[in-house]
């Protein structure tokens, strides 16, 4: 299994007891210092079945169908480049294996494109593909199954959280109102 944006690597120790001693379960982080504590975390489980990588989520460092699981939490979000990190999932991930995927989606217009696409999440009102991901990127590969937004966000999150960030946060909050 592999852990796009692994961070800390929790997510990866608690899969290590899922793939069992046989398995492998892989983190991709491109920091430094969340590798540092990854692997850290990794000493103080003592497990063997885990690595952890450093890379960038849009150049996975595995051979083509090498994982049967991927997984990431809120972290695609960061990319600008979100069709490559699909792209890229896809070809690491074995036929038949699987993408599990929990991260921020945006909901209709709110900000230009190049914004949305840095900062806002998946767009869901591209319109190519399921979910607004490009055929290219495997987006025709995607059988959903969604259990619904967990938030939405409203325009007082907004301001908390683009504030300090050198925005009119009065101007841009409203415009994000529910929006993702």
């Amino acid at each position: 299994m592999l852990d796009l944006g692994s961070g800390g690597g929790i997510d990866v120790l608690l899969s290590a007891r899922r793939v069992g001693t046989t398995g492998k379960a892989y983190g991709l982080d491109m920091t430094d210092e969340m590798l540092a504590l990854a692997n850290a975390n990794k000493a103080k489980a003592g497990v063997t079945n885990v690595e952890f990588l450093k890379g960038e989520i849009e150049h996975i460092p595995l051979p083509d169908n090498s994982v049967d699981v991927i997984i990431s939490n809120c972290v695609i979000n960061l990319s600008a480049d979100k069709d490559a990190v699909l792209r890229e999932s896809f070809r690491v991930l074995k036929p038949g294996g699987r993408f599990a995927v929990s991260d921020v989606v945006t909901r209709g217009e709110m900000l230009p494109r190049s914004a949305r696409a840095y900062c806002c999440g998946w767009d869901a009102s591209r319109g190519a593909g399921r979910d607004g991901l490009s055929e290219e990127a495997g987006g025709s590969w995607i059988r959903e199954r969604r259990s619904g937004a967990t938030r939405i966000y409203k325009v007082e999150d907004a301001r908390e959280f683009l504030s300090g960030q050198g925005l009119d946060v009065n101007a841009i909050a409203p415009q994000v109102d529910r929006k993702f």
